[in-house]
């Protein structure tokens, strides 16, 4: 289990074979315990029975249940996002599960900076989508390439626990694309982006797009060497789903609010989604679209483009730095 987001290691699988892939934890070991130390005590109950449980307490003591009235003993709501980890693991102090966690982010961040670089070393545009499953995320990204596809190159990987089913869709628009499945895994990482990377070959310059698992929680948290988290928010969910699920509309710098198509026959106010996602990210640029109606997407596109643009720019400035200090040495060396 991951004790970044209680998901299972397992093993992931990206087409054309098997990669063995686990998080690594800092002791490497399995943490078991029980409890030994047993006393019993009874319940009498309104038919005159008497229930005998056995239960293991570290110290002494008794109580007796008079069952014939039951009160609701409700005193509040449980949270277990308030400790240092911001979880609850059982058998984990908060100490060690942020230890873990700053272990496990730390060795992911390390491989997503790496994409990052080579990325940046092409020109080329990386986006990460993220939402909850159900939200219209592949149908919006093959709009998208169908959209795209003859201005400038695209390639795609595709993140689910089990099939191909949506590598099949995008690669259908003609395009490449990767299946990833995590198994028990729900989220993707850097270190299987990067293996999509070697195996996809992007072209330089060129546009490429990660669609994650679908959840709103761990993704949020693991790196992918994305240059932008894209989160997609669809009409037919609550308008709170960016203040129930903060860290992943904190972590975007965009949001769809995707099928606005249905907005006429729905009761969601997508003016309060929209303020609800500021309240969690001012900086938050959000595009409201229709990926059945094609209603938005333009703007969205050609944000899209402004910013292949602006890597390839980057590139170029790059590329022309180093020509500069070549040139330098060369009359350098010359000069001596």
């Amino acid at each position: 289990m991951c004790t970044v987001c209680g998901c299972g290691a397992g093993e992931t699988k990206i087409e054309g074979g098997v990669h063995a892939h686990s998080h690594v934890h800092a002791d490497g070991t399995v943490h078991s315990h029980d409890h030994a130390h047993e006393h019993p005590h009874s319940h009498p109950h309104a038919d005159g029975s008497v229930h005998a449980h056995p239960h293991d307490h570290h110290g002494e003591h008794q109580h007796d249940h008079d069952h014939h009235h039951h009160e609701p003993a409700v005193s509040g709501d449980l949270d277990y996002g308030t400790g240092p980890a911001r979880a609850h693991v059982p058998g984990l102090s908060q100490a060690r599960m942020v230890q873990i966690e700053q272990d496990i982010l730390s060795k992911n961040n390390s491989y997503a900076a790496a994409n990052r670089a080579w990325f940046d070393e092409r020109g080329i545009f990386a986006l990460n989508l993220v939402s909850s499953p159900g939200s219209g995320k592949t149908t919006l990204l093959v709009k998208t390439i169908e959209l795209l596809k003859q201005k400038l190159a695209i390639s795609v990987v595709e993140g689910d626990q089990q099939t191909s089913n949506d590598a099949e869709r995008i690669r259908a628009t003609g395009v490449p694309a990767l299946q990833i499945n995590t198994g028990k895994g729900c989220h993707l990482d850097g270190h299987m982006v990067g293996h999509a990377m070697q195996r996809l070959q992007p072209a330089d310059e060129s546009l490429f797009l990660i669609e994650n698992v679908g959840n709103l929680v761990c993704p949020a948290a693991f790196d992918l060497g994305e240059h932008h988290k894209v989160a997609i928010l669809s009409v037919t969910e609550g308008e709170d789903k960016p203040l129930k699920y903060p860290d992943m509309f904190a972590a975007a710098d965009v949001m769809l609010l995707n099928k606005c198509d249905l907005l006429p026959y729905l009761e969601f106010d997508a003016d309060l989604a929209e303020a609800n996602a500021r309240r969690v990210n001012p900086n938050l640029t959000i595009f409201r679209v229709s990926a059945s109606s094609g209603d938005g997407l333009s703007a969205w596109l050609n944000w899209i483009e402004a910013g292949l643009e602006a890597q390839r720019a980057k590139r170029s400035e790059t590329v022309d730095a180093l020509k500069r200090r070549v040139a330098d040495l060369e009359r350098q060396l010359a000069a001596k």
